[in-house]
């Protein structure tokens, strides 16, 4: 098959997906690596596929996230590097199958829970995504309390997978989700 296309990615997710804080959710990984492929000199268009389809079986099997995702991906033709990708974002978490190797593969397990942080203190701020520092993200991100569900542990790994000083990545998911603010509700 072709490379993944946000399209499909669009398509593949609402066979599987109805909540719409979901599909928000798949807006915001989309943008944060659409934004990263750019970092990496890498296909935009593709890693925001893949961020889009990153979470396929999570509304269908929350308990097994990641463990469903071949089962239901390879019946629609997506590429077994694009499958690996997508699972190696649950590596240590709710699998062990594919420790993220690639640029996109860490870069997806990054900036997966680093989107709900910056989502929560964006949905808090009159301006939204408008105008927001990594300085005062910093601030939220240290913070355990506030928006308490996003794992710091699970994206500092990330970051440090990726090799690169937390505030570039928050400033690069910042940037892709600034972009796509109407996806996002914003």
């Amino acid at each position: 098959m072709a490379r993944l296309t946000l399209e499909q990615a669009k398509e593949i997710l609402a066979k599987h997906t109805t909540e719409e804080h979901l599909f928000t959710h798949a807006a915001a990984v989309s943008a944060a690596m659409e934004r990263m492929a750019e970092h990496f000199c890498g296909d935009a268009a593709h890693w925001a596929a893949i961020g889009w389809l990153h979470d396929v079986d999570y509304e269908k099997y929350p308990d097994e996230h990641c463990r469903h995702v071949r089962e239901m991906l390879v019946p629609e033709g997506v590429d077994e590097a694009d499958i690996r990708a997508i699972i190696s974002h649950g590596y240590g978490i709710t699998t062990e199958e594919y420790e993220p190797e690639s640029d996109t593969e860490r870069s997806l397990f990054a900036v997966d829970e680093l989107t709900g942080i910056i989502h929560a203190y964006a949905r808090m701020r009159p301006e939204g995504l408008d105008g927001m520092e990594v300085k005062s993200l910093k601030k939220k991100f240290k913070d355990k309390r506030f928006a308490a569900g996003c794992s710091r542990e699970i994206i500092t790994r990330g970051i440090e997978k990726l090799g690169m000083e937390p505030g570039e990545v928050m400033r690069l998911t910042i940037e892709g989700m600034q972009r796509h603010q109407g996806e996002l509700g914003f």
